[in-house]
């Protein structure tokens, strides 16, 4: 898609230079007070270089310390040798962001420059998306439309099969399982976007007659629909365990702006304990330190030996929290229970920028510990190989076809 400048929906706004900023830093600008629509004239296809660059320069220098605008940064230098967005820089940046698209430039901005061995990707577009270069992408299974995000109508048209009973549906994920269980690194939620992650014990005998209900007529109570959805998240957490597949759950922050519950992010840790209790065999990975309440996840990690915890889009949310996050985390938890690292992008570019910030971050966290006497200098070599690449290696599966080969950066 961005070999041919395709553009279009909120993927892919543009296919110039400001695609760069459209994951994550747009959140920022809004936040410091960016209008709307200026907003929305900066990532539009038929705005030009000269006016994009005069809608966001004043946002620029007030947002330009966030981890978000960092990570920008660290992608400006190392992709295309330029200090800083500037008037003068931003014309060469426009040149360079053209010529570096090509036949290969996943792998080139991914392993070559940011030396990232793989990535683990969540395809927005599909439950499981098939990758034309699967030994460079490797692919979750979406479980969100089949359960805890329960949507027929999607499920239809990503699969061609429909159910009007829960047998049915059980059925076709099922299917999903097996057709793409082996073929996929893990399974993937983002429910805690739209509900509490307190996924409660419901029995088949009660959730099928709410699925009829559902599917025939859509007249179901709120509580009756989380009731179901609780039923069947539970039965693809089952069914990621048989195919033994660990299980991703978002945690913690909202990306966007203007939405977040924070009282509900507060209760996702608290929420998550009978979950863990209940499925003693599954791996699961919290996701994104459960930020702003990392410490909760620490203690989830320190208690629970089925869970791990990923820095994935953690370095950029908040460097700072993140370098505290890894010191407390191995001074209070198994070392062998932390990834490190995860770019957690649309756009591969920022992905440079964000190992940059990862590597420093963990460079740092490291080297304290050690400058204060927790961890010995002659224990680091083994502890980071561990951390960046081990942990990965020793967690998730290989899909079928590959050779193994170890996760995150190098």
């Amino acid at each position: 898609m961005r070999v041919r400048g395709e553009v279009g929906g909120s993927l892919f706004p543009c296919d110039d230079w400001s695609l760069l900023l459209s994951h994550y830093l747009d959140s920022d600008f809004i936040s410091a007070g960016m209008p709307p629509e200026d907003h929305r004239r900066l990532f539009a296809p038929d705005t030009s270089t000269e006016a994009k660059y005069r809608l966001l320069a004043p946002w620029w220098e007030r947002v330009k310390h966030t981890g978000y605008a960092q990570a920008i940064r660290h992608t400006l230098r190392g992709l295309y040798d330029e200090r800083d967005l500037t008037e003068v820089t931003v014309h060469r940046i426009a040149e360079k962001y053209r010529a570096l698209i090509g036949q290969g430039f996943y792998s080139h901005v991914l392993r070559d420059k940011a030396n990232v061995e793989h990535c683990q990707v969540n395809s927005l577009q599909r439950i499981f998306m098939k990758s034309e270069q699967p030994d460079l992408l490797r692919h979750d299974l979406s479980i969100v439309a089949l359960s805890s995000g329960l949507n027929l109508p999607y499920v239809e048209t990503d699969s061609g099969k429909t159910a009007d009973t829960l047998d049915g549906w059980l059925a076709i994920i099922d299917w999903y399982f097996d057709e793409y269980g082996p073929q996929a690194v893990a399974v993937k939620s983002q429910s805690a976007y739209s509900r509490r992650l307190d996924y409660d014990r419901v029995s088949e005998q009660d959730a099928a007659p709410l699925f009829s209900r559902h599917a025939r007529h859509g007249d179901v109570t709120p509580a009756d629909l989380k009731s179901l959805q609780d039923y069947l998240m539970r039965y693809c957490i089952q069914k990621a365990t048989e195919h033994r597949l660990p299980v991703k759950l978002h945690t913690g922050y909202y990306a966007g702006y203007g939405t977040m519950p924070l009282h509900r992010v507060r209760r996702n840790a608290a929420d998550l304990c009978p979950l863990l209790h209940d499925f003693p065999d599954t791996r699961f990975v919290l996701m994104h330190i459960g930020y702003p309440y990392q410490d909760e996840y620490i203690a989830l990690a320190k208690h629970y030996p089925n869970v791990s915890v990923d820095l994935c889009w953690a370095w950029i949310i908040n460097p700072a929290a993140a370098v505290r996050l890894v010191k407390e985390f191995l001074l209070a938890a198994p070392a062998n229970k932390l990834f490190t690292f995860g770019g957690d992008y649309i756009p591969v570019e920022p992905i440079y920028g964000h190992s940059r910030i990862a590597r420093l971050g963990l460079a740092q966290a490291v080297t304290e510990l050690v400058e204060t006497g927790w961890v010995a200098m002659e224990e680091t070599p083994a502890l980071i190989e561990r951390l960046m690449r081990g942990n990965a290696n020793e967690t998730f599966p290989t899909p079928l076809g590959l050779c193994k080969g170890s996760d995150h950066v190098k």
